[in-house]
């Protein structure tokens, strides 16, 4: 098996580490700031939102989907996403930015292979939109 980064990859690497080195890396401070604050407890930092609409204009959204799911994936094989996830997991909390966090990531992989198009409407498309969150029951 050829573990070598295709062009693909290589690109989409770059463009990620740009976003991260312009816009993630320098929230850092004002992320844990935020949640260290007892009077945020349970609250989501102002930043992540603001993060996740430049992440979606950037066109770095929702990259985790394998080509596998056609009309929902940007056509990543596990293999491409693999160093992408790499990147975004130098700050743990930036799988969120970039709409991959679980648990919506696995929540929106059941819904694209086994939701029905009533289920796809009502809860897939608002996950992949990043306009709500998920849960486990």
């Amino acid at each position: 098996m050829d573990f070598d980064y295709n062009e693909k990859t290589l690109e989409h690497k770059e463009k990620l580490e740009g976003f991260m080195q312009e816009h993630v890396y320098p929230a850092e401070a004002e992320h844990h700031a935020f949640i260290e604050d007892p009077a945020n407890m349970w609250q989501q930092p102002p930043v992540v939102e603001d993060l996740k609409s430049k992440a979606q204009d950037a066109g770095i959204w929702n990259w985790f989907l394998p080509a596998e799911y056609s009309e929902w994936s940007p056509g990543f094989t596990n293999l491409e996403f693999a160093p992408l996830a790499e990147v975004m997991g130098r700050v743990p909390w930036s799988f969120e930015v970039f709409n991959c966090s679980a648990p919506d990531r696995g929540n929106m992989e059941v819904l694209a292979k086994y939701g029905t198009p009533e289920q796809q409407d009502q809860w897939l498309r608002p996950l992949m939109e990043g306009r709500i969150r998920s849960t486990y029951g």
